[in-house]
């Protein structure tokens, strides 16, 4: 299995569960049944989204990295691995990073991991994932026959073709159009909740 699907999958059957209406439809009260109170799952949403232009900046510092040190990294050459590391820095984050940083001493996706020179491939998993989420959200998510017909197609095409054929294609068989990045900065906090009417 490719990199990606592994992350495409995890991401599309996890994340949309810090979505309110989901939480607040599954969080009871083990012993009692109580539902979670309305203010405690409001409260959910805004901090699992704190900082989120934060960490893409990071996790785009991390795809930067990668393929720069697997594309243009000349061993004995003019820029060390750090050099790039900072030059990338001064790209993806406010604030500069330190002069000793040394995150690729731990960062072992890039050498010794299965996403060599696809980290980055991790970031467009969530897109896909987000935008595949979407497409039940847009139903929505209290429309039980329209629901059961995504959800179909999305076993049908996401689940069964899976690794099976490129991403892109699996995506548009299932969406039937192009990713778009919209679902993706808005779980994110990066662009206002759609309020369901």
């Amino acid at each position: 299995m490719k990199p990606w699907t592994s992350t495409y999958f995890s991401f599309s059957l996890s994340n949309p569960a810090s979505l309110g209406d989901i939480i607040m439809s599954i969080a009871k009260h083990y012993e009692t049944g109580e539902s979670l109170p309305e203010d405690v799952c409001l409260s959910i949403i805004p901090a699992r989204t704190f900082r989120g232009g934060s960490q893409l900046l990071c996790q785009l510092r991390y795809a930067g990295v990668d393929l720069e040190l697997h594309s243009n990294y000349v061993p004995g050459g003019p820029e060390s691995i750090y050099d790039i590391d900072q030059r990338v820095g001064k790209k993806t984050h406010i604030i500069p990073l330190l002069p000793e940083d040394r995150c690729l001493c731990s960062f072992d996706h890039i050498i010794s991991d299965k996403y060599a020179a696809g980290d980055y491939s991790y970031q467009w998993a969530e897109v896909l994932a987000y935008d595949v989420f979407a497409a039940f959200e847009e139903a929505g998510l209290d429309n039980d026959q329209t629901l059961r017909e995504i959800g179909t197609r999305f076993r049908e095409t996401v689940l069964a073709l899976g690794g099976g054929k490129l991403p892109n294609e699996v995506f548009l068989e299932f969406r039937g159009r192009e990713p778009l990045p919209d679902s993706f900065l808005r779980y994110n906090g990066l662009l206002p909740a759609i309020i369901a009417a």
